[in-house]
């Protein structure tokens, strides 16, 4: 960085966490292939380790998040370049219990938004989850399909229990 950039205001404290972070930072030289050979698609909440749930550390798999955990275009397109360019053999896609996209419609949401906004978010499409189960079944099935996703990739759907940290096989 070049000596005259300065931080926004607000970043302080987590500034001096990254300086501490540094002085003891021992993952420079990965390559950025998944050594382990694992993507994970899961969501956004911050109770969920991806890494840690299933015993990897950094640098053993690709990760993508998003609300909900739910497989997007943007999601797919990261797991076509895992998968051919980044060592990715098996995919796992993981949502999780009391996800706040399972809470309310895109109505509700939409409503909820605009209020704390005070900004209309009549047009803002939040993908919320109306069976979770069944929108993992269709999310492995959208990545299975994939044409540039490599057939004998494996392809697995859990459900993370943000409570007991267990992962529920979904086929």
């Amino acid at each position: 960085m070049s000596e005259n950039t300065t931080a926004p205001d607000g970043f302080d404290d987590l500034l001096e966490a990254n300086r501490r972070y540094a002085d003891d930072f021992h993952l420079g030289g990965f390559d950025g292939i998944a050594q382990a050979g694992v993507a994970i698609v899961t969501c956004m909440d911050s109770r969920i380790d991806p890494l840690g749930i299933v015993g990897l550390k950094p640098g053993d798999a690709k990760i993508f998040r998003n609300p909900g955990g739910r497989v997007t275009e943007a999601a797919l397109e990261a797991l076509v370049l895992g998968t051919h360019l980044l060592n990715v053999k098996r995919i796992l896609v993981v949502p999780h219990t009391r996800c706040a996209m399972t809470r309310f419609s895109e109505n509700e949401l939409r409503a909820r938004i605009t209020e704390l906004s005070g900004v209309d978010a009549s047009w803002q499409s939040f993908g919320v989850i109306d069976d979770q189960v069944q929108k993992l079944r269709e999310d492995l099935a959208k990545v299975r399909a994939h044409p540039l996703i490599p057939a004998d990739t494996v392809v697995g759907g859990f459900v993370y229990d943000v409570d007991t940290g267990l992962l529920e096989p979904v086929a």
